[in-house]
């Protein structure tokens, strides 16, 4: 006779918010956060919030945190990323399980990148997204490195002078955050906000974090990449707002700020748009977020997948051995 499994049965994927449509994130510390049937419950001494996993995109877990095991199992089911970021959320530390069912997108991600002509050319189209009209195609990684960087110096100078907070140059000390002047700690906790935002989208869309096709070399490489789109609409404006107002809690202030922006620009949608945009297939088809759900393969050299779940070897008559 069989036992039933203990607890409650994971969601099935038609019961989960699609990634695009999630809220972006929640930022929650010094509390204890637990699970309260489908809602993942941050608890302190003012009281217990409940927050759906279902349309949870990051939960960004400060200093003081603990976290229940009920609680990692709700969020890696409904497909969301925990991320342990430390003092004043300037550090990110993990991620959850994939909303994919499929590994396409990871498959075409890694063809891609392993490929030199193909890792330049998606390269390239990165930039010709943050340069519109301009033609990127001739130009080398480090000419492409040269015009981003002029193009980011005239931004601060533009926000410094739009909000009139004297900019000197991008400098923080990873050790010593509050090291920094006004500009470059909201800097610092505006990006790493949005690092955690566009990790939640690359982990639901079941690509690598760490196959960067510009950054390279680091667990979130992909990441970077992806959040360099959007730093010019969203982290560096924000960053030189928030600096220029009465602000007693920079790193607070700037999450808020970049959480508001996040939501009325849309962000979410746009950035499961431009991951699935940049990693198209070779045949110019773009691959499906969940595509044959939950099915198996084996790899053929020859045929290219096989079915799995049957035995491919012979017993003494010759003839195929199923199991």
């Amino acid at each position: 006779m069989s036992r039933k499994i203990p607890g409650p049965p994971p969601p099935s994927l038609p019961e989960l918010v699609r990634a695009e449509d999630r809220l972006s994130f929640v930022y929650v510390e010094r509390c204890v956060v637990h699970r309260d049937a489908n809602a993942v419950t941050a608890t302190d001494e003012r009281g217990t919030v409940h927050i759906p996993a279902a349309g949870l995109g990051a939960l960004l877990l400060g200093p003081g945190t603990r976290i229940s095991h009920q609680a990692m199992v709700l969020i890696g089911q409904s497909g969301a990323t925990a991320v342990w970021v430390g003092e004043r959320g300037v550090r990110c530390y993990a991620h959850g399980r994939s909303l994919a069912r499929s590994a396409r997108l990871l498959e075409a991600q890694a063809e891609l990148v392993t490929n030199r002509r193909s890792r330049l050319a998606v390269a390239r189209q990165m930039y010709a997204m943050r340069f519109p009209g301009e033609d990127v195609e001739g130009l080398t990684m480090q000419q492409l490195r040269g015009r981003e960087g002029a193009r980011v110096r005239r931004l601060y100078r533009e926000h410094s002078t739009r909000t009139g907070v004297q900019w000197k140059r991008r400098d923080y000390d990873v050790e010593d955050f509050t090291s920094g002047d006004r500009v470059n700690q909201a800097l610092s906790a505006a990006n790493v906000s949005l690092y955690g935002v566009v990790h939640a989208v690359i982990v639901a869309l079941g690509c690598s974090p760490g196959l960067g096709f510009v950054h390279t070399g680091h667990e979130l490489s992909f990441v970077y990449d992806i959040a360099d789109l959007y730093k010019a609409d969203i982290t560096i404006p924000v960053a030189f707002e928030v600096a220029a107002g009465p602000s007693e809690d920079i790193p607070a202030d700037a999450r808020r700020a970049v959480r508001d922006r996040l939501y009325d620009g849309k962000v979410l949608e746009q950035c499961v748009r431009d991951v699935r945009r940049l990693l198209t297939t070779p045949d110019g088809a773009p691959a499906d977020e969940v595509p044959d759900a939950d099915v198996v393969y084996l790899w053929d050299e020859a045929d290219g997948t096989v079915a799995s779940g049957s035995g491919y070897g012979t017993d003494d008559s010759g003839f195929g051995v199923d199991f």
